[in-house]
């Protein structure tokens, strides 16, 4: 996020006209080629395919001012000779695969505005040289590999307006002087080890701040009011840290704010006032994603969440101690995509007014105490692409008008209680598991040809397993255990040539195992323990390793490798040959009488 608006920041300030004292190069040249070009005042190469290390010549360069690598193949360390060239105001060669430290001679560009050096391999620590940069406006490290400190030196970047640390390896406390810097729009250093609070007049003393990002860190105590100071930020991001308390409604002032990221950072106390941010919330016009899930807010959803802004396209909310019912009013919200509300407190029916969501995309309504049944209008939902209402007290026959959601591909409805077998959906992850399904598995199962998983234990299915599974070619993961299935196990399965589990325990299965299921090259775990299989065990493909195949609880099985331990199998005598020793018995007999 810092990154796209250090770019649009810098090429305000750096717009290049191609002049004879410019070189873009738009194709993969040799980079020592324009190494002589001492007249050069900007040298683009942004975009190509360079590879090797950046020349030590470059500092012929005296007069360049503008340096764009970015996104090449360039190795090695960045050249202490750089900082010859006095004059530059931008440096940018992130997106390669430099190596080294950040050398410390960096501090003496006196002209630097902007220096970008992220996504590379970097190590090492940030130089504390980098705080003689009195003309830096913008800087990115991201992703990098760096460690230790932040300079306190850094706390003199008056001009500093972009500071982009994160990812990296970073730890330790925040100079104060940092949040003291008055120009800052931007501040990104998420995913770090970085540990402390948020100083309380942060808004205050960084009133112009548009982003501000520190998720993943170690940071405690509360979330500043003074933050809505601040009052053009738009997106704020302080996702899995440690703070405390509540969080402050007046962010509901920020008119601007567009993403709003909280997400397992500990707040909230499981009391009833926890959710008064979300009626505040309703002053943000601009609103689009709200992440408030894995925290410990409690309380009951307020109705005022469907007068959030019809912008709002992500709404999570779950894994939280919020109980009460759904609200009915939920699809006011027409443009949300993502919705989810699992892992709470929910009690109730699924409001049918669910079905009006247009756009929604995926559904999670998963771990809650919702009970009743599935209502048929979720049928409408023709753009969702997953929905999971697994661990509920749902009741009933799941509808058949789910058939009309043709993008679904993901579908989990496992701990539930539907009465009825359902139809199959043209999905790539099916989960009916843990249910009461009764009757048969239907043949039309070999219609999901774009399936990945299919799991259907813990039922009472009966009949057959249908030969048609095995026209599954996409199947990775077959979860048929603890059914009441009778018959064979069947050939086709062997057919499933990227089938890699497969489980067929616990039912009523007999016959023979098929001998081509060894030709199996990905299949890592076989279960078939607890049937009434019989006859020979293979010895090769997944048969030959002892920890990927279980056979338990088949008292009729014979052979297989010796680490099995089944009696040998009976040696059958050919009839022509049984017939053969009575005559020569007989012959031997009647010889010896005479």
């Amino acid at each position: 996020m810092a990154r796209n608006y250090l770019w649009q920041t810098a090429s305000k300030s750096n717009s290049v006209e191609p002049s004879y004292q410019t070189l873009i190069c738009m194709g993969p040249y040799h980079l020592t080629l324009a190494i002589n070009l001492s007249f050069l005042r900007t040298f683009n190469l942004l975009n190509n395919r360079f590879s090797g290390k950046i020349p030590k010549q470059v500092d012929r360069l005296f007069r360049l001012r503008h340096l764009d690598l970015t996104l090449n193949m360039l190795e090695g360390e960045i050249p202490v000779n750089l900082t010859f060239c006095m004059d530059l105001s931008f440096i940018s060669i992130g997106l390669n695969h430099l190596t080294g430290k950040i050398p410390s001679e960096i501090g003496s560009f006196r002209k630097l505005e902007y220096l970008i050096l992220e996504k590379n391999n970097l190590t090492g620590p940030i130089p504390p040289s980098m705080g003689n940069l009195s003309s830096l406006k913008g800087f990115s490290f991201n992703e990098n590999n760096l460690v230790g400190t932040v300079p306190e030196e850094m706390g003199r970047l008056r001009s500093l307006s972009v500071l982009a640390i994160g990812p990296n390896q970073l730890s330790g406390m925040i100079p104060p002087s940092i949040f003291n810097i008055s120009s800052m729009t931007s501040i990104t250093i998420t995913l770090n080890a970085f540990r402390g609070i948020i100083p309380p007049a942060i808004g205050l003393n960084m009133p112009n701040l548009l982003e501000i990002g520190i998720a993943g860190n170690e940071f405690s105590g509360p979330i500043p009011a003074s933050l809505s100071n601040a009052s053009q930020l738009q997106l704020i991001d302080i996702a899995e840290n440690n703070f405390a308390g509540q969080l402050p409604t007046s962010l509901g002032y920020l008119q601007n704010l567009w993403r709003l990221t909280m997400y397992n950072c500990n707040l909230g106390s499981d009391s009833s006032n926890d959710l008064e941010i979300i009626s505040s919330l309703t002053n943000c016009s601009n609103l689009k994603l709200v992440d408030m899930s894995y925290n410990n807010f409690g309380g009951v959803l307020p109705k005022s969440i469907a007068n959030l802004s019809t912008q709002l396209t992500h709404l999570c909310v779950g894994v939280n101690p919020i109980s009460g019912m759904i609200p009915e009013t939920l699809p006011n919200l027409n443009n949300l995509i993502f919705l989810a509300m699992d892992g709470s407190l929910f009690t109730g029916v699924i409001p049918a007014s669910l079905g009006k969501f247009q756009k929604l995309q995926s559904l999670n309504l998963r771990g809650n105490r919702l009970s009743g049944q599935i209502p048929s209008s979720l049928g409408n939902l023709t753009q969702l692409y997953g929905i999971d209402l697994s661990a509920n007290k749902l009741q009933g026959r799941i509808p058949p008008s789910i058939g009309n959601c043709l993008y679904l591909q993901l579908m989990a409805m496992s701990e539930n209680i539907p009465s009825q077998v359902i139809s199959l959906y043209s999905s790539i992850w099916l989960n009916l598991s843990q249910n009461l399904l009764t009757g048969i598995l239907p043949v039309e199962v070999g219609k999901l040809k774009n399936i990945n998983t299919l799991d259907i234990s813990g039922n009472n299915l009966t009949g057959e397993i249908p030969e048609t599974i095995g026209k599954c070619q996409s199947l990775e993961y077959l979860y048929l255990q603890g059914n009441l299935f009778h018959g064979m196990v069947p050939s086709s399965l062997a057919s499933l040539r990227g089938l890699q589990y497969l489980d067929l325990s616990r039912s009523n299965l007999s016959g023979q195992i098929p001998k081509d299921l060894r030709r199996l090259t990905f299949l890592i775990y076989l279960n078939l323990s607890f049937n009434n299989l019989e006859g020979e065990v293979p010895k090769e493909g997944v048969f030959r390793n002892m920890s990927a195949i279980s056979l338990d609880g088949n008292t009729k099985l014979c052979g297989g490798v010796s680490e099995l331990q089944l009696p040998a199998c009976p040696i059958n005598v050919p009839k022509q040959r049984k017939s053969h020793g009575f005559k020569l018995k007989f012959t031997i007999s009647l010889a010896a009488g005479c």
